[in-house]
């Protein structure tokens, strides 16, 4: 029988005081210390709350739901359009429009939570989460600010639980096998990383025009619930929802910052990068209420033990701007120039890789035969991984200890949109970019009243 819909409170009845005592008080009491199960029987299910049911949020819920000892217990979303279709998959679990209403009442029920929802509504939910103690599973980037990023890092590290970011190619063989290659030395200490993601920008608005009139609400979506954090605007068709919220700086972080945690993770970790010291985007930028359409975007780290230098480029282009194709060695039988890929140069070779499950290639290939290849790699599942890691007790391939750093460089990298053509130096520590006010002042944004969270917005 399916379960009946919670009526869901006009978000003013929620005080946020009460909400997070609440909340608090849900996830530690009935859990306790960071919770693995709600019962100590080896065959326990993982109760599972999935807060965005539609397009990547709906792939996250499938996904983790296929695991054999999960049971999905509550969903939500702003729109009954995704809503009800995943309530006829799952109809033993609750239904509800508003997370705040989930996680305050509800937490109990549940010991998991995965979160995807469009970007700007990553942070509010998942620090919540957190602070109730939940394992959590959230779809990248981590948030669209740096400071929310930071926080949502902090709050995980202190609830103790398991958590894992969605950016799935970190858990593919060819990905790993990249790493190996790199960290050991097949084309010496690397000198530069070139990265290009072409492909369509399908996502972009039919409309891009804010004119005055409000066009009429879709049945069943709360538009209201699904501004959140942002300040009101009219509901514009073609325009925000769905999908295409991902072009507008209140709601998304365009290309480089959707993009950038699937392309940098292999450089950050076979690297060992932190943050980068310096940005400056090359190409004109943006500073009106769209993201760029396309860019250039250099970025200087600093080096390590796996770099030529003290310092290491990495150069990120988009929106059809391809790289220099002179500096670019494709492997045999590659004769047509990928949409997508990533290059690292090294001192006695490169490293050739379509982005994707696309294997690495070592360069020049007479140098480096197939036996020399890393072998032995199991498959993983990345959504499974983080199941596991709860049930096992240990920390999933995709932590927040390194998805909140590597969200943060891609990030630091992306506001170079709103000031092209300058330098922009970051402080990792004080988490500002020095002597840039205006830079400084997007590295964290207001939200709107009544729906605050302590230490956000």
């Amino acid at each position: 029988m399916s379960s009946p819909t919670v009526p869901v409170p006009a978000p003013p009845t929620l005080s946020r005081r009460h909400f997070l005592r609440q909340s608090a008080a849900a996830g530690v009491g009935l859990l306790g210390f960071p919770a693995i199960l709600r019962c100590a029987s080896p065959n326990s299910l993982l109760h599972v709350a999935c807060i965005g049911v539609g397009g990547m949020g709906g792939r996250t819920m499938k996904s983790v739901a296929s695991h054999t000892r999960v049971k999905i217990v509550a969903l939500c979303d702003v729109d009954r359009r995704f809503l009800d279709p995943a309530a006829q998959e799952f109809p033993d679990a609750s239904r509800h429009q508003d997370w705040r209403e989930l996680l305050s009442r509800h937490a109990g029920t549940f010991d998991a939570v995965t979160i995807g929802t469009p970007d700007h509504m990553h942070a509010a939910p998942a620090v919540t989460a957190l602070r109730a103690k939940k394992h959590l599973y959230l779809q990248k980037p981590m948030a669209t600010t740096l400071h929310e990023c930071r926080v949502i890092t902090q709050e995980a590290a202190k609830a103790g639980v398991v958590t894992q970011l969605g950016n799935q190619g970190r858990s593919s063989i060819e990905s790993r096998m990249t790493v190996a290659l790199i960290r050991s030395g097949a084309i010496g200490r690397v000198k530069e990383v070139i990265v290009w993601e072409n492909k369509p920008l399908t996502w972009w608005p039919k409309n891009t025009e804010l004119r005055a009139p409000a066009d009429p609400i879709p049945p069943g979506f709360d538009w209201d619930l699904w501004l959140g954090v942002r300040e009101p605007r009219p509901y514009r068709d073609k325009t925000y929802h769905p999908k295409t919220w991902r072009a507008w700086f209140d709601f998304g972080v365009g290309e480089m910052g959707d993009m950038g945690c699937h392309h940098f993770d292999i450089t950050f970790d076979a690297l060992k990068l932190t943050a980068p010291l310096r940005v400056r985007q090359t190409t004109p930028g943006s500073g009106g209420a769209l993201w760029g359409e396309k860019r250039v975007v250099e970025m200087i780290f600093p080096g390590s033990d796996v770099t030529a230098g003290p310092t290491v480029q990495l150069t990120w282009h988009d929106g059809g701007i391809e790289p220099d194709r002179s500096r670019i060695t494709l492997p045999k039988g590659i004769t047509q120039f990928p949409l997508s890929a990533n290059y690292w140069i090294g001192e006695r070779g490169s490293i050739f890789k379509i982005y994707g499950s696309g294997r690495p290639f070592v360069l020049p290939e007479a140098d480096f035969p197939a036996e020399k290849y890393p072998r032995d790699f199991k498959g993983q599942d990345h959504y499974h991984d983080w199941v596991n890691a709860v049930l096992e007790g240990r920390k999933a391939c995709d932590d927040f200890a390194h998805g909140g750093p590597l969200t943060e460089s891609v990030l630091v990298g992306a506001m170079a949109d709103r000031f092209a053509g300058e330098w922009l130096e970051w402080d990792r520590r004080a988490l500002t970019f020095t002597q840039h006010a205006k830079a400084g002042a997007l590295v964290r944004r207001p939200y709107r009243a009544g729906w605050k969270v302590s230490g956000l917005g």
